[in-house]
């Protein structure tokens, strides 16, 4: 029988899908704010597609400093807006 994969929402467009094809946007334990890449690092997480249009939709909403909470600093979304362009791209 296979392994069941961990499923998450995205913030963005709030569709539940494989936790592997999302990225993570992590708070540490420190209280810094960034994205995590590989899924791994210790603190409280946030999912969102890799996709320009949820990136979007998660800068005009609220949700991301209410699954961290904590609110963001102004600098994540653009960094994340640089990230998913760069996966878009290839």
């Amino acid at each position: 029988m296979p392994k069941r994969q961990p499923q998450r929402t995205c913030l963005g467009c709030r569709e539940v899908r494989p936790k592997r094809e999302l990225l993570r946007i992590v708070r540490t334990p420190e209280g810094a704010i960034e994205v995590d890449p590989t899924g791994k690092k210790s603190g409280r997480g946030a999912y969102v597609c890799p996709k320009g249009e949820c990136v979007e939709q998660l800068a005009k909403s609220k949700r991301l400093g209410k699954a961290l909470g904590v609110e963001p600093p102004p600098h994540l979304i653009p960094q994340l807006k640089r990230f998913v362009e760069e996966i878009e791209r290839g």
